[in-house]
C-alpha cells in the first residue's frame, strides 16, 4: 500500500479474536507512526482499544440491520466523509465486505476479502489457518512484514483489594451457554480446587456474571476458594494472571487474555472448537483436547498444570504446546 495519512482498522470482536489482533494493531501503528488511525469496533472492546494506544480515534459500530436504511446511510456518509486512504479489514466478514461497497470511487486501498478490493487476502485456504497466521499473511500481502505476538502488557490494574494470598491459581470454568460441549465439568473444576487447596494454593474462580451458577458450583465447599465471578475487569484478569501459579480454563475469551501474560496456561478443548484455528497463544500454553472435555482425565489436567504427579494418564489425549 502507498503510505497513507488516514487509516481505518476494522475489528468488531469477540474477546479472543480481539486479543489475537493486538499484534496486527501494533504492526499497523508501527508501519504508519504519523498517520491518523481510526478503529471501528463494538462497545465491549472500545476501552481496551483506547488503553492499547494504537489508535487516534475509536468509532463504535452499532452494526445496523438490513431494515435500518437510515443507519446504513449514516454509516456510509461517515465512512466517505472521513477520506480514509487505506483500510485494514481484520474482521473480514460479510458485513465488513459490504462496508467496502459503501465507499464511493475512487475507493481507498483495502486489505481484506471484499470483492474488488485493492489488496485481497488471496488464499483459498485462509479459513483453515490459525487467526494469527491468517492475519500475518493478510498484512504481508498488504505490505506489512513483521507481526508482533499478542500483547496485553498495557492492561494493568491494582488487584490488592481482592486480598488474595501469595500462592493462588486461576480457574476459568465458564463458557457460552449455547455451547455446553466446550465446558469441562464443574465437578471436575471443584476437584481441581480441592486438590490445589490441599497443597496450600488458593483456587480463584473468575467468570462473567452470566456464569455465576457454574462459578458458585465450582467454589462450593472448596477450602481457600475465592469466587470473583462478575467482580473482575479485563485489566484485573490480566493482572491476576501475571501473579498466578497457573490458570486452567475452557476455550474462552478470558483464556486468550491470560495466555499472553506469561502465566502458565492450560486450556481444555473439545471438538466444538479447533485449537489449530483458534488456540490460545503465549509463552507457556498447553492445550489438552478430547472429543468431549469430560473425556480429559482429571489427573492429566493436574499433571499438566504442575499441581502434582498424575502418572501415565495421557493415553488418547492430545497434548499440544502452543508457541508464542
Amino acid at each position: 500500500m502507498a503510505k497513507p495519512d488516514r487509516v481505518l482498522v476494522i475489528k468488531h470482536g469477540a474477546l479472543g479474536d480481539f486479543i489475537l489482533s493486538t499484534g496486527p494493531f501494533k504492526a499497523i501503528r508501527q508501519a504508519y507512526p504519523d498517520a491518523h488511525i481510526t478503529l471501528l469496533t463494538t462497545e465491549p472492546y472500545a476501552d481496551m482499544a483506547r488503553q492499547g494506544g494504537w489508535f487516534d480515534d475509536i468509532w463504535i459500530d452499532h452494526k445496523p440491520k438490513l431494515w435500518q436504511p437510515g443507519a446504513w446511510m449514516e454509516l456510509r456518509q461517515r465512512l466517505n466523509n472521513s477520506n480514509f486512504t487505506c483500510v485494514y479489514d481484520l474482521q473480514t466478514s460479510t458485513r465488513t465486505s459490504w462496508y467496502f461497497k459503501l465507499l464511493r470511487a475512487p475507493k481507498p486501498d483495502w486489505s481484506g476479502i471484499a470483492e474488488g478490493c485493492s489488496h485481497p487476502h488471496d488464499n483459498a485456504f485462509r479459513d483453515e489457518m490459525h487467526t494469527i497466521e491468517r492475519q500475518a499473511e493478510q498484512l504481508h500481502m498488504a505490505g506489512i512484514q513483521d507481526l508482533p505476538a499478542p500483547d496485553v502488557s498495557f492492561l494493568t490494574s491494582d488487584v490488592s483489594h481482592f486480598d488474595l494470598p501469595e500462592d493462588y491459581a486461576l480457574l476459568v470454568p465458564g463458557g457460552a451457554h449455547h455451547r455446553p460441549g466446550k465446558r469441562y465439568p464443574a465437578v471436575a473444576y471443584r476437584e481441581l480446587g480441592r486438590h490445589m487447596a490441599k497443597q496450600g494454593t488458593a483456587p480463584v474462580i473468575i467468570g462473567a456474571e452470566a456464569e455465576a451458577d457454574v462459578c458458585a458450583e465450582v467454589a462450593h465447599d472448596v477450602p481457600l476458594a475465592r469466587n470473583l465471578c462478575g467482580k473482575t475487569s479485563l485489566a484485573d484478569i490480566a493482572e491476576l494472571a501475571r501473579h498466578a501459579r497457573v490458570a486452567i480454563g475452557n476455550d474462552t475469551g478470558p483464556m486468550h487474555l491470560i495466555a499472553p501474560t506469561g502465566c502458565k496456561t492450560v486450556v481444555l478443548f473439545s471438538t466444538d472448537s479447533d485449537p489449530k484455528l483458534c488456540g490460545q497463544r503465549g509463552s507457556d500454553v498447553t492445550i489438552l483436547s478430547a472429543m468431549m472435555t469430560s473425556g480429559i482425565p482429571f489427573l492429566d489436567v493436574v499433571e499438566t498444570a504442575g499441581l502434582g504427579s498424575g502418572g501415565d494418564h495421557f493415553t488418547g489425549i492430545k497434548v499440544t504446546r502452543m508457541e508464542p
